[in-house]
């Protein structure tokens, strides 16, 4: 059982990129592929020791937070604010399987930390090569590399519709 991809889009992504600041629907393009192809939209929620629909390890979870976001106070705070205020403190870790927003604020911070810029042109092809160099720590297969660009494609806002 997995999620519903228009949903997702829809109650998820966009109101947390919108508390964020960003409204761009490459951005959007991006996360979802990037959930689409990590966790095949929730069907799993650990693989290769990243954990959550985005599949983020804890070592970039640690990366964004000590690198990135410690040196931007106000940043900090909003994506701190979306995490719960009990189960954060015990378990940071946990919040990117249990809580969406978060998860989905923390995959952006991971691409921002490495300094991705989106414009509406950016092809499959090129969110492609962002997401391996943001998310793969280690060289990835052709199918591997064409499954994402495939998830990319099926995200695509020109084409207007999402797919379930």
């Amino acid at each position: 059982m997995g999620i519903n991809c228009r949903e997702f889009l829809e109650y998820v992504v966009q109101p947390t990129l919108k508390q964020l600041g960003v409204e761009s629907p490459k951005v959007e393009q991006l996360l979802l592929a990037t959930a689409c192809h990590q966790s095949e939209m929730g069907h799993h929620l650990q693989r290769e020791g990243g954990i959550g629909l985005y599949g983020i390890t804890e070592t970039m979870h640690h990366n964004v937070w000590d690198h990135y976001l410690a040196m931007d106070p106000d940043l900090a705070s909003q994506v701190r604010g979306m995490a719960s205020q009990h189960e954060f403190p015990k378990s940071p870790h946990s919040e990117l399987v249990t809580n969406l927003r978060y998860a989905t604020a923390i995959a952006w911070m991971v691409y921002r930390h490495k300094g991705v810029k989106l414009n509406e042109q950016t092809s499959a092809n090129k969110l492609t090569d962002i997401w391996q160099r943001c998310f793969m720590d280690r060289p990835i297969s052709f199918k591997e590399r064409d499954e994402f660009t495939r998830c990319c494609e099926k995200f695509d806002p020109n084409k207007k519709s999402i797919a379930a």
